[in-house]
């Protein structure tokens, strides 16, 4: 059997995939692996040799200060830099080891303690990320918007066009009138007149910049749809990253693109972590109508800015986002009562003002009662229901339907101003229920505002979103079913430090269950985990993130693109099957093999030179490197029986001489089942 060869100049635009070849064989040897390792959990025991179980260990200076007693140092460190950062690099581990992990994790927890410039750099190349959402909506208008845009510089094109152009003919007509001589074929006049006529059609029918056909762009750009922006073949260009347009959907794509660059490159990883799990605990789907233009500064100044700070002040700002507001309709939320409220209002002043001067009343319309049901606003109870189900109580906090309409009454009138324009939090009290709420059994009654206030402050300090946020961290950081007595100090910590963040998740990290060997390798990557921590593991220098943006959503993930308010599971059933794992393993078979667009890799760098002539040693120095030298025995039974594949050796199978790609060697390897856990 021969490999295939690729013309060097496609080598970008090509990436393994799950075919009849012995790669195919070998993927579907290693998915089958996978399923069975990753869906059953292994005994605690089986990576710890039994002389250890025996004889208690003594700590490494560099775990002091740590509440570290079954694993190793080099264990300890890759299980901090696999759950509070996204991965080690190549050399991490050590410089985590000279520095103290305790002091390592005590700078993440301060991140504005920690230089990050050279990732202010990489990010300058995304404008949109400091621009307002104003601004965004002013210069990435949609299309409709574009059109009227361009329909209005037309018309005014077209009017000074035509003025100019019929005085350019009444001067050439007049001129040739008084010419003298014909040609032979017509009246030279005529001739003019008619060029002159063609020039006034040409000037007037001239197209608008914005009207005019868009050039032909890269080849893979053609037939990318609507809802494809961010997909298709990840070796692609996006059509919104390809012209660089003042498309709509280049705004996500920057947001995306700055996402992976900041997971891969800053040295504030648990900020990343952070920045993360809370947006996702506060979803907003940018396909919903304007929150494309609202997500970056929902990004940027509500979620990042609060990620370490007081849970009260989090919640108070997503409430007041635009983008939560216009997600979950609460901008159109308001006092059934109001319009009826607000006509008699209406109808009090001009009496008053008509009695004054004693007009007589106008004679009134009649209603259109269909009309007047159509612009009609009522309640709208799905931000009420979200904000106690999904962002403080849970969904067994003890709350019924009737404290989620009691909730949706007082977050009334808050709404979004301009939502089309500049799109600022705006409380409308003529929109406001101004009667007494109940909720919880408590009187809310503040008025104005501070009824929705009144509401979260209540909300925060029950003791059901001390336990359901503290479950949902445990359960990012430690395990799919975290440990009771974990979650209840964590709680406790979350009450007594008036929700402080960084406190609970200092109880978390300095608590015995963070580092267990239970919780060691017991959670499964994400695909937008397992892409970036593919890239740090390979040291990979990444141009264009854009590739990685769209294996994340390939794998299952499409950042920003989770419609339901739940947001993506964080549980390993969520991820694992058949179909995601053959896509994990060619992403990393591409990304390890050089086969992706703006990404470079030199993995005879890290596994050295000399590997490449014999398969064993490349396997034994990838284990060790990506692997930490942890790989149970069937993961290393499966990849030693391909170690005489042609595609490994890089050969004819008559060929007496190979050379061992250590490309496809370092891919099996970050495509194992050791890997995909974390």
């Amino acid at each position: 059997m021969r490999l295939q060869a690729r013309p060097a100049s496609r080598s970008f635009h090509k990436f393994p995939a799950i075919s009849a070849t012995p790669r195919s064989f070998l993927a579907a040897i290693l998915s089958f692996t996978c399923v069975l390792s990753l869906t059953v959990e292994l005994p605690a025991s089986a990576a710890t040799p039994a002389a250890a179980k025996d004889k208690k260990r003594k700590q490494d200076p560099s775990l002091k200060g740590l509440p570290i007693t079954e694993l190793s140092a080099d264990e300890a460190i890759l299980h901090a830099l696999n759950r509070l950062a996204y991965g080690p690099r190549p050399g991490d581990v050590e410089r985590v080891r000279q520095m103290g992990l305790a002091k390592w994790i005590e700078r993440q927890l301060n991140p504005n303690s920690i230089d990050d410039g050279a990732l202010d750099a990489r990010l300058s190349d995304y404008p949109t990320l400091r621009m307002s959402t104003a601004k965004l909506i002013d210069e990435y208008p949609q299309p409709k918007q574009a059109e009227k845009q361009a329909e209005k510089q037309a018309q005014v094109q077209a009017q000074q066009g035509q003025r100019r152009s019929e005085a350019a003919a009444e001067t050439v007509a007049r001129d040739m009138q008084g010419a003298q001589g014909q040609t032979a074929g017509g009246g030279g006049g005529e001739a003019t007149q008619q060029n002159a006529a063609n020039a006034k059609q040409e000037m007037s029918d001239a197209p608008a910049p914005m009207k005019q056909e868009p050039p032909e762009g890269n080849p893979p750009t053609k037939g990318v749809g609507r809802r494809d922006v961010l997909g298709g073949d990840p070796n692609n260009v996006p059509r919104a990253i390809a012209d660089d347009s003042k498309r709509p959907p280049r705004i996500v794509a920057e947001l995306s693109m700055s996402k992976v660059t900041r997971a891969i490159y800053s040295e504030r990883q648990l900020q990343q972590v952070m920045d993360d799990f809370w947006f996702n605990h506060f979803n907003v789907f940018a396909g919903k109508g304007e929150d494309r233009y609202y997500l970056t500064s929902y990004e940027r100044d509500v979620i990042q800015p609060h990620a370490f700070g007081k849970f009260k002040d989090l919640v108070t700002a997503t409430a007041k986002s635009p983008a939560m507001l216009f997600y979950l309709d609460n901008f159109l939320s308001a006092d059934p009562r109001a319009a009826q409220r607000q006509a008699m209002e209406r109808a009090a002043r001009q009496q008053m003002r008509r009695g004054r001067f004693g007009w007589p009343p106008p004679a009134r319309p009649a209603a259109n009662p269909q009309q007047a049901k159509k612009n009609e606003r009522g309640l709208n109870e799905n931000y009420g229901r979200e904000l106690m189900e999904l962002h403080t109580l849970g969904v067994d906090g003890g709350y019924t339907q009737k404290d989620v309409t009691e909730v949706a009454r007082c977050f009334t009138g808050w709404t979004i101003d301009k939502p089309r324009q500049y799109a600022d939090f705006k409380f409308d009290d003529r929109l406001h229920d101004p009667d007494p709420k109940i909720v919880l059994g408590k009187k809310i009654h503040a008025g104005g505002m501070k009824d929705g206030e009144q509401v979260i402050d209540l909300l925060v300090h029950h003791p059901s979103t001390a336990k359901f946020i503290s479950t949902k961290l445990a359960r990012r950081f430690v395990s799919d079913n975290p440990p009771p007595a974990l979650i209840n100090r964590m709680a406790e910590t979350f009450q007594s430090s008036d929700g402080d963040i960084k406190a609970v998740l200092h109880t978390m990290i300095w608590s015995p269950e963070f580092w267990s060997r239970e919780s060691y390798r017991a959670k499964i990557k994400t695909p937008f985990e397992l892409v970036v921590s593919a890239v740090r593991a390979l040291g990979t220098d990444v141009d264009t993130p854009m590739p990685l943006v769209q294996w994340v959503g390939r794998i299952g993930e499409p950042l920003y693109q989770c419609q339901p308010p739940t947001g993506y599971s964080d549980k390993s059933e969520a991820w694992v099957n058949t179909g995601a794992l053959l896509n994990r393993l060619n992403y990393s078979l591409a990304l390890a093999g050089n086969k992706m667009r703006g990404a470079r890799t030199d993995v005879a760098s890290l596994l050295g030179v000399d590997a490449s002539a014999e398969p064993k040693t490349a396997l034994d120095r990838a284990v060790q490197v990506f692997l930490g030298g942890q790989a149970a025995p069937t993961t290393v039974e499966t990849l030693e029986k391909q170690l005489d594949n042609p595609q490994v050796l890089q050969a004819k199978l008559d060929d007496s001489r190979k050379q061992v790609d250590l490309g496809v060697v370092a891919g099996l390897v970050l495509g194992a089942p050791e890997f995909q856990r974390r």
